[in-house]
């Protein structure tokens, strides 16, 4: 009930008079307080406010975006649920306002690359094609902005691994009969040293680590795979979704432990 009460708090503002761009800010400060603390509908409630009172703020649009991504993220990819789908094309519709508000904003690119990324698992696969090149062209100006933005690189890294992940046959379809040349970029090579940056960045970051992980072992690194599901065992979940990239991990250490034994 305390987000109500404080969405109760911001109605009672605007009634007495004071200006919307100070109760936007007022919003915003409680929508960023709930998001750092996890709370992603509290956060959620906020910063809907934020964006109704001031539909060009920057700040107020891409962590909306972030939320909802979260929100939905709560829900395993695998399943089917179109709640979550829609959360995610909202998310992107925000992140893109964030981007026309200040294209040099750094994290407004790098939401931007995610929803677009969260979005294109509802597509069919010749829209996921198609999308593939804006993905790649939003993790890059954001790293072009901040070059020590950690998502951006794991986001560009994962981009990479995902290409090299598709078959021949269907990298070839990509490239010959829906002109994606921009394919031709991909390389486990780059992959691999983006998803390092990220982990140098934030070594503490789960997500991370498990990312370089699963390249590592798509590149039959087994040992450095090892290692870095190692770590992770070892680190303190630090975001919701942690105790899920654990989960994975330890299947992913199962699996590179028989192609280490003798």
């Amino acid at each position: 009930m305390q987000g109500y009460h404080h969405i109760a708090r911001l109605v009672g503002l605007l009634c007495l008079g004071v200006p919307a761009t100070l109760v936007a800010q007022d919003a915003l400060m409680l929508g960023t307080r709930a998001m750092e603390g996890h709370d992603f509908q509290t956060a959620r409630r906020h910063l809907e406010e934020a964006t109704r009172l001031e539909p060009a703020s920057y700040e107020a649009n891409w962590r909306l975006a972030a939320v909802l991504l979260d929100i939905g993220k709560q829900v395993p990819e695998e399943r089917r649920d179109p709640a979550r789908d829609s959360l995610y094309v909202v998310a992107e519709s925000y992140a893109r306002r964030a981007t026309a508000a200040k294209p040099d904003g750094a994290d407004g690119h790098f939401i931007l690359a995610n929803a677009i990324g969260r979005t294109s698992l509802t597509k069919s696969k010749k829209e996921r094609i198609q999308r593939a090149a804006e993905i790649r062209a939003e993790a890059l100006r954001a790293i072009e902005i901040d070059p020590k933005h950690d998502g951006a690189y794991h986001v560009l890294g994962r981009w990479h691994a995902e290409i090299q992940r598709l078959s021949a046959l269907e990298r070839f379809f990509a490239k010959n009969f829906m002109g994606a040349a921009i394919f031709n970029e991909a390389s486990w090579d780059e992959a691999e040293r983006l998803l390092r940056v990220a982990v140098d960045l934030r070594p503490q970051w789960v997500y991370h680590r498990l990312g370089l992980a699963l390249i590592l072992a798509d590149r039959q690194k087994w040992s450095e795979a090892k290692a870095q599901l190692d770590v992770i065992a070892q680190l303190p979940p630090l975001e919701p979704m942690d105790a899920t990239y654990k989960r994975q991990a330890l299947a992913l250490a199962t699996r590179v432990a028989t192609q280490l034994k003798p």
